[in-house]
């Protein structure tokens, strides 16, 4: 808060003396100044980002010949396409664009993403002056010792009408506030990679689960043969043993089969159940809601080209994700960096102060503040117990665990593109 006195000047020759040469002296040391605070505002402690060095393969072991290696391209930003309209399947076609719009997982994931864009523009709104005006009374009783009266003086209580606008900035001395946009920024990518791997994983489970249901379908019309045929061998058997010509062991074993077949049956039933709740989920519909017609899967016939294992590599999202996220985690060693240099805020206040409500728009009432309005204008920590040391230790072992989790993921891919 601003605590303003009304301020009378005292009638002298002092007073009335234009305060031009006042000027003349501030503006000569201002510009030095913000020549100065400009240069330091360029710098950055955040350390030269370089991704580590990944020992790839020069050639892929399952590769069936040589001279199908190349060097990948990131592309995880180009579009995958509706894949799974190259099966055919108006079907699967409605389950997918159903499972885009009403999965829950996948709504967590566009929320985590928003969250990421909001986060990101409140970080950049600290490169930008902050704003604001108010209007308002404050009623007070200075002290005696303030006036430089005696302790058992009588002051009087005044009221002072301000209406002001006021005016906040952070000069970005040494790069803390472009080291956490920097941060901010890696921190959306990667949540977009994270969005993109999630929709993929989504797209693949509905397919999965939709084929899944299909075969268990051509299964239960297997098995539903099968009992029919069991059953038929079983009367037989039967009709066989009461004319003698079978023993009751060869009865019994027929028997035995038809039960067997008739528990796989419903094994299988029950398998079809659980498939389908769990595609029920994936569309955001409680299983009780949902249900899909059985209809046996038949051949499929789709051939998908096999392409350089190297191909497969650029279009994983997940690689992008842990590559932002280890790019974040450096900007931050620059922020915890910067603790250590001195902090340079620069407020002000400009507007109207008055005793009398109606005399608070006059030109005579117009007040200004230039300079910090509450604490200092450059603030710099002298002893806090290890506190930004810690910080920024911190920061270099997350660093450490995202270039870990980084090449992890790398040699995942690899593995899985085997």
């Amino acid at each position: 808060m601003n605590y303003l006195l009304p301020y009378k000047p005292p009638h002298s020759v002092a007073a009335e003396v234009p305060n031009r040469p006042f000027r003349r002296v501030g503006t000569s040391r201002l510009i030095p100044l913000l020549a100065a605070l400009l240069t330091l505002a360029g710098c950055s402690l955040a350390p030269t980002y370089q991704p580590p060095q990944v020992d790839a393969p020069a050639a892929f072991k399952e590769a069936p010949t040589a001279g199908q290696w190349k060097t990948a391209e990131p592309a995880e930003n180009i579009p995958r396409g509706e894949w799974w309209k190259a099966f055919a399947d108006p079907t699967l076609d409605d389950l997918e664009s159903r499972a885009a719009a009403a999965n829950l997982d996948l709504k967590a994931g566009a929320a985590r993403l928003a969250q990421a864009r909001a986060l990101q523009q409140n970080a950049r709104s600290a490169l930008f002056p902050q704003i604001g005006i108010g209007a308002g009374p404050t009623r007070q009783r200075p002290s005696p010792a303030s006036q430089g009266l005696a302790a058992d003086a009588e002051t009087s209580i005044s009221t002072l009408w301000r209406a002001q606008g006021t005016v906040a900035y952070e000069a970005d001395l040494f790069g803390r506030v472009s080291s956490g946009v920097d941060a901010a920024n890696a921190t959306t990518e990667q949540r977009e990679a994270l969005f993109h791997s999630l929709q993929l994983a989504i797209q693949a489970d509905v397919a999965q689960a939709y084929f899944s249901l299909r075969e268990l379908d051509a299964l239960s019309d297997l098995y539903a043969d099968t009992v029919k045929l069991r059953e038929q061998s079983t009367q037989l058997f039967q009709r066989r043993f009461d004319e003698g010509d079978i023993s009751e062991l060869e009865l019994a074993r027929s028997r035995t089969e038809l039960a067997s077949a008739r528990s796989e049956a419903i094994g299988i039933a029950r398998q079809r159940a659980v498939a389908e709740h769990s595609l029920a989920i994936l569309l955001g519909q409680a299983p009780a809601s949902f249900a899909l017609q059985p209809l046996p899967l038949n051949r499929v016939t789709l051939q998908v080209p096999a392409g350089l294992p190297s191909a497969l590599l650029e279009r994983r999202p997940d690689i992008a994700a842990a590559e932002r996220a280890m790019a974040a985690a450096n900007a931050r060693i620059g922020m915890a960096r910067a603790a250590f240099f001195p902090r340079l805020s620069l407020t002000g206040a400009l507007g109207y102060e008055s005793n009398e409500l109606g005399d608070l728009f006059k030109w005579s009432s117009r007040a200004f503040v230039m300079g910090p309005l509450v604490g200092t204008l450059l603030s710099l920590p002298v002893f806090d117990g290890g506190a930004r040391q810690a910080g920024v230790d911190q920061a270099h072992a997350a660093y450490a665990e995202e270039a870990a989790n980084y090449q992890q993921t790398v040699l995942k891919a690899f593995k899985e593109v085997e």
